[in-house]
């Protein structure tokens, strides 16, 4: 599955991109002239590009599985999934995701390292072990899907979660390695979930992987509904909803609360790709860029990289090209 073809650039308009790597989950981040972009795989895998466009991979995060994953989701073999990175304070941290999939035997680890490139001779990751557990019948959410984001107050919060009973987000310690305590955790998004489930079922309340991008005075989460990873029967979406406080209550645009089922519709699939979803968004040299992956209808529903320019109508709300998904 994580077998990446060769690279091939396909430029359908002068701000969308289809790339022909394959991934899950992508995130990215610069540093000097140098993209980077960490997505699910193998010990996280990782690709470079000076202009988002042609990519190059890199050595894998992991060489080896962190020496605690197989305590939480037994045989985890080191495929590890939908990273996110930042930078703070003259270091990059990337937390990620440790799971099985359709359980919430999961967790949530942190590792750090002080360059991306890894011809650095300070090039080295450095493992900071688990951040946050779910157990199942314990616990009615799921701590995969990170997302780290800083309020107005530089305090740092830590979103995250898939299904159960909706997402979440949690105040971490000042070292971003931590809970913090006392603990404050919020929901920031839920759909409706059937009652008569038991506690360890994913449920039907489709929804996962929530992002959080700041711009003039907002704070966006995005998050995707619907389903992943099932070829051509993946229906993954991307909503939207803002808030002007990073913990929420966030609503869409027609004023729904995320938390009573809201989104705002940005993204789906269609003919030629049968789902979109999992993304992450950035502000790269002045312009505003989405990233996420979609099942290619004509490459055996292989998961593509697409990344495309973000812009916003009147009212401030994110807008996307019509022809996004040709």
């Amino acid at each position: 599955m994580r077998n990446y073809l060769a690279l091939l650039l396909i430029l359908f308009s002068g701000s969308i991109f289809a790339q022909d790597i394959r991934v899950h989950d992508p995130v990215v981040i610069k540093q000097g002239d140098t993209y980077y972009l960490f997505c699910t795989g193998r010990g996280i895998s990782v690709f470079s590009s000076t202009d988002l466009k042609n990519w190059e991979r890199q050595p894998q995060v992991f060489t080896e599985e962190p020496v605690w994953a197989d305590e939480v989701a037994a045989n985890f073999n080191n495929h590890i999934w939908a990273p996110d990175i930042s930078f703070h304070k003259g270091k990059y941290y990337l937390y990620y995701s440790v799971s099985a999939f359709a359980k919430n035997t999961s967790a949530i680890g942190l590792t750090i390292n002080t360059t991306l490139d890894a011809d650095d001779p300070n090039y080295k990751w450095e493992d900071q072990g688990i951040v946050i557990q779910s157990v199942p019948n314990r616990d009615l959410w799921n701590a995969i899907d990170p997302n780290l984001v800083f309020d107005d107050t530089e305090t740092p919060w830590l979103a995250f979660g898939s299904f159960w009973g909706g997402l979440k987000m949690v105040r971490l310690s000042e070292d971003l390695k931590s809970i913090a305590r006392p603990q404050e955790w919020h929901t920031i998004a839920r759909r409706e979930r059937s009652f008569d489930l038991a506690d360890a079922n994913p449920g039907d309340a489709a929804l996962e992987a929530p992002f959080i991008f700041k711009k003039d005075g907002w704070y966006y989460q995005f998050l995707s509904w619907d389903l992943c990873c099932r070829g051509e029967n993946s229906t993954y979406k991307v909503v939207v909803g803002r808030s002007k406080n990073a913990i929420g209550p966030y609503v869409d645009k027609e004023g729904t609360s995320l938390n009573n089922g809201g989104g705002t519709l940005i993204i789906e699939g269609n003919e030629n790709w049968y789902g979109a979803g999992h993304n992450s968004a950035y502000t790269f040299d002045s312009k505003d860029y989405i990233v996420f992956h979609a099942y290619d209808a004509r490459d055996n529903a292989s998961p593509k990289l697409k990344i495309a320019e973000l812009s916003w109508d009147e009212q401030g709300w994110p807008v996307l090209d019509d022809n996004i998904l040709e």
